[in-house]
C-alpha cells in the first residue's frame, strides 16, 4: 500500500488572536509542525497544541521562523548564519520542553514560510538550520522541498530528510511553489487540492500552472491550517486519498 504523511502548520495562534482551526484539523492529519513562538504561537498555545496532538496520536514536530510576528514570518528578514542557528535552536528547544512535559516525543522539525524558502536556494542559510537539528537530536527528521539546498545541507548533516509537496498550492514549471503574489498561487477549491495530493501521492507529480508534468518526489504533503477552508480542503484530501488506496501515516511509522 501507498503510504504518505499529512501535515499542517498548527499552534499559530497567539495572545488574543487565534489563526488556523487546529481543534478540528489535528484530528485530520498526521503531523503537526506547531510554530514556536518567533512567527506565532505562545507558551499556553504551544502547551494546548501538543496536548491536542496527543490525544489524536498525531506526530509533534517543531515549525521555527524568523522574528516576524507582524508579518507571520513571512517575510525575509537579513540574517547571519550564527542567528540563524541561534535562533532555530532556540525554537526547537522551547517546543521540546513543551514535548517534555506531556510525555510526546518531538519527531521532526519544518521551517516555516520565508525561511523555509530561503533555506531551499541559499546554502548558507540551510546548512545553519541544519547543523542547529543534528545538534539538537540527530535522530528527528527534516522536512525539506525535494531538490533543494536544504535536503541537501540535512543528509550533510547527518538527518533523515523528508521531501516535502504542497496540496494547497500551485507550482511552476521548475518544480518551486508559485510566489503568494501570483494569482492562482493557492489552491482553494478542496476537490483541487485533493486531486494534486493524489498525484503526488500516487504518481509522483504535480501539474504546473503552465500545464506540465513536474516530477515531485514526496513522503510528506503540507496543507496550510492558516488558509479559510481548510477543514474541508483536508476532508476531501482524506477522502480521495483513502478511495485511491493511500494510507495516511507519519514517517516515523515507516
Amino acid at each position: 500500500m501507498t503510504r504518505i504523511d499529512l501535515n499542517c502548520d498548527m499552534g499559530e495562534s497567539f495572545g488574543a488572536y487565534t489563526i488556523g482551526a487546529d481543534e478540528e484539523i489535528m484530528p485530520l492529519v498526521s503531523s503537526a509542525n506547531i510554530a514556536c513562538g518567533f512567527h506565532g504561537g505562545d507558551p499556553l498555545v504551544m502547551r494546548r497544541a501538543v496536548r491536542l496532538a496527543r490525544k489524536h496520536g498525531v506526530a509533534v514536530g517543531a515549525h521555527p521562523g524568523y522574528r516576524d510576528l507582524a508579518g507571520f514570518g513571512r517575510r525575509s528578514i537579513a540574517c547571519s548564519p550564527d542567528e540563524i542557528y541561534g535562533d532555530v535552536l532556540y525554537q526547537i528547544g522551547a517546543l521540546a520542553a513543551f514535548c517534555k512535559a506531556e510525555g510526546v516525543a518531538l519527531r521532526h522539525v519544518k521551517p516555516h514560510g520565508a525561511l523555509y524558502n530561503t533555506a531551499a536556494v541559499d546554502p548558507a542559510v540551510a546548512r545553519a538550520i541544519a547543523a542547529s537539528v543534528a545538534d539538537f537530536d540527530r535522530g528527528l527528521f527534516l522536512f525539506a522541498p525535494p531538490g533543494s539546498a536544504l535536503e541537501e545541507a540535512g543528509a550533510a548533516a547527518g538527518l533523515r530528510v523528508v521531501r516535502e509537496a504542497f496540496a494547497d498550492r500551485r507550482y511552476a514549471a521548475d518544480g518551486t511553489l508559485l510566489p503568494r503574489s501570483r494569482p492562482g498561487s493557492v489552491l482553494r477549491d478542496p476537490g483541487e487540492a485533493a486531486a494534486q495530493a493524489c498525484q503526488v501521492a500516487c504518481a509522483g507529480t504535480v501539474t504546473a500552472a503552465t500545464g506540465e508534468e513536474v516530477p515531485v518526489a514526496a513522503r510528506t504533503i503540507c496543507v496550510h491550517g492558516d488558509h479559510d477552508g481548510a477543514v474541508e480542503r483536508l476532508r476531501r484530501i482524506r477522502e480521495s486519498l483513502a478511495a485511491a488506496g493511500v494510507e495516511v501515516a507519519a514517517p516515523h511509522l515507516d
